[in-house]
């Protein structure tokens, strides 16, 4: 069986579980797919992580078919949600938006090490602390 032509690759960050047309057409529109069905199929592999921001692949194919791979939630969603707070400081380095542990740094690592350029566990735990110093988030033992 002869593979299928790339036409183009998308990564698109939504909601979980809460795509529709009208978010996802502007850039999915022009490569000409049937935006129904891909809102139906997101929602369908991110329906058990509402809440988060899923990030997705998508590989749009010549006959405008096209396939979906979901990552795992963002890393400031996962903050976000192991804090929770609501978000990060409207103005990081100037006002702190709040407190997270190392615990808490490591256990968004174990979730998000899969997406991570690193199987190094304290690594990861490095990376996760760099999003939520970019969030304003003071980090403490």
């Amino acid at each position: 069986m002869a593979k299928k032509k790339v036409t183009r690759v998308v990564t698109m960050h939504l909601q979980a579980g809460e795509a529709g047309p009208a978010t996802v057409g502007k850039d999915l529109g022009p490569l000409g797919i049937n935006l129904m069905q891909f809102c139906k199929q997101y929602n369908e592999l991110t329906s058990g992580r509402r809440g988060h921001v899923v990030p997705a692949v998508v590989t749009v194919y010549e006959d405008r078919a096209f396939d979906i791979t979901v990552k795992q939630p963002t890393t400031a969603s996962l903050i976000r949600q192991v804090t929770g707070l609501s978000g990060g400081s409207p103005r990081p380095g100037h006002h702190s938006g709040g407190v997270v542990t190392t615990a808490q740094l490591r256990q968004v690592a174990e979730a998000k090490l899969p997406d991570l350029n690193t199987d190094d566990l304290d690594q990861a735990v490095k990376i996760v602390a760099g999003t939520a110093r970019s969030m304003g988030l003071q980090i403490k033992d």
